[in-house]
């Protein structure tokens, strides 16, 4: 009877796969991050609804392999426990017959997954994983799978698969092109990437469900947080301030939370969960890296649901968590570090390789005011003589330019095309 019921769950999922079609949905970068003949768990990490289901579905169909798939963030599989892992295989057995590719959709919210996933491997099979929760993730594959699996993070939409899902070609340069690439722009800054925002009439709302479910699930559930009013007030709190470096101190004062030691907890149940993503800052001193770190967010529609979310300033904020979360994406394929810089005066990021500053970026909405010129350049070139870093770079939303600033060289370049630079 045990099986029959997780039979039923097995087949109704199942109308997923045979439903799914390709060509609904945009390329993504992951996709050849994946290595499908490899005896290694492919593990793809994000935020909840950034769409890494769709992703790997996508991956296995358009290579076109058999693969068995159950979804863990089902009711009737919530109060499942490790020991019934065995009855849902069965059944996965019974509704797919036999099979080699395995996808386990959200198996982090089943206890010791991990010893389960281990078997698995055991037996030759490849699996397919995806979770929502990065710590939860890493501490049980560093415990029972080292070295036994190849983990994918997938982020929200990047303005480039933005483009392509709305059929706006990002490579040809006529005036009608640049015009559509500029007012997608301006949607993307507002609405930002979650795959089911195309689909939605209210994104506000949906974006505070979002949010709302994450910290119910993925967060009270999980860690057992018995002030969740508290926490919900935090998490509004850094997502209205984002970009912005993180008071611990003023966190537990402002919220009653008794310690920093709770604050730095609440933030880093929201960074583990993918609300918020941390930068640190940069210095040649290990020990100064971690102690100071800014906090951006997972995808710029975060912030729209808060008052006053397009002034001036917040759009320079904006504008900077794209930039980031695209640096964060060119990372994967790129090794190197992202750091922000303060001593006086601040670069918004500093990209290094080894610890060594390869290159320095501002990012700035307009530079059309002379206070605004000198304010955005001399930090260039003071943090080009402090780092010795030559490659400096000012994205803004004006033309493309080179400013020579007493013989330091400042590469002006417009962040639509630099965040597509990389298609051209």
């Amino acid at each position: 009877m045990v099986t029959n019921k997780y039979q039923r769950v097995i087949a109704d999922q199942q109308i997923e796969v045979f439903e799914f079609d390709l060509q609904k949905f945009c390329t993504r970068t992951e996709e050849a991050l994946f290595d499908l003949e490899s005896p290694l768990a492919q593990i793809v990490i994000g935020v909840r609804r950034c769409g890494k289901s769709t992703l790997c579905h996508k991956v296995l169909l358009q290579n076109k392999i058999g693969y068995a798939y159950v979804n863990f963030d089902d009711e009737r599989l919530a109060s499942l426990k490790t020991e019934q892992l065995d009855d849902v295989l069965e059944a996965i057995y019974i509704v797919y017959g036999d099979f080699k590719y395995l996808f386990l959709d959200e198996i982090q919210n089943v206890k010791e997954w991990s010893l389960f996933v281990n078997r698995l491997l055991r037996q030759n099979l490849h699996l397919i994983i995806t979770g929502s929760n990065a710590k939860l993730l890493s501490s049980e594959l560093s415990t029972y799978l080292t070295g036994r699996y190849n983990q994918i993070e997938l982020f929200p939409f990047s303005f480039s698969e933005y483009l392509e899902l709305r059929g706006i070609k990002s490579n040809v340069q006529t005036t009608k092109d640049i015009a559509f690439r500029k007012q997608a722009f301006e949607d993307f800054l507002t609405k930002g990437g979650f795959p089911e925002l195309f689909n939605v009439k209210d994104s506000k709302g949906y974006v505070k469900r979002l949010v709302n479910n994450i910290i119910a699930v993925d967060i009270k559930k999980r860690f057992k947080i018995r002030y969740i009013d508290t926490l919900i007030k935090i998490t509004n709190y850094l997502i209205a301030n984002f970009a912005q470096e993180i008071n611990y101190k003023g966190l537990a004062d402002n919220f009653s939370l008794g310690s920093q030691h709770t604050a730095l907890n609440y933030v880093n149940y929201l960074r583990q969960t993918y609300i918020l993503v941390g930068i640190n800052k940069f210095s040649f001193k290990a020990r100064e890296r971690i102690r100071s770190e800014k906090m951006y967010l997972i995808d710029q529609s975060l912030v729209t649901e808060q008052d006053n979310n397009l002034t001036t300033e917040n759009i320079g904020w904006r504008l900077e968590n794209i930039v980031f979360l695209e640096l964060l994406r060119r990372k994967k394929s790129d090794d190197y570090d992202v750091y922000y810089y303060r001593n006086g005066y601040e670069i918004d990021f500093v990209v290094c390789k080894k610890h060594q500053p390869l290159e320095l970026i501002q990012v700035s909405m307009r530079i059309d005011t002379d206070k605004t010129f000198k304010r955005e350049t001399s930090s260039l070139v003071k943090g080009s003589k402090a780092m010795k870093c030559t490659k400096l770079t000012l994205l803004t939303l004006g033309e493309n330019e080179i400013h020579n600033i007493n013989g330091a060289i400042i590469n002006e370049v417009n962040i639509i095309d630099w965040l597509l630079q990389n298609l051209r």
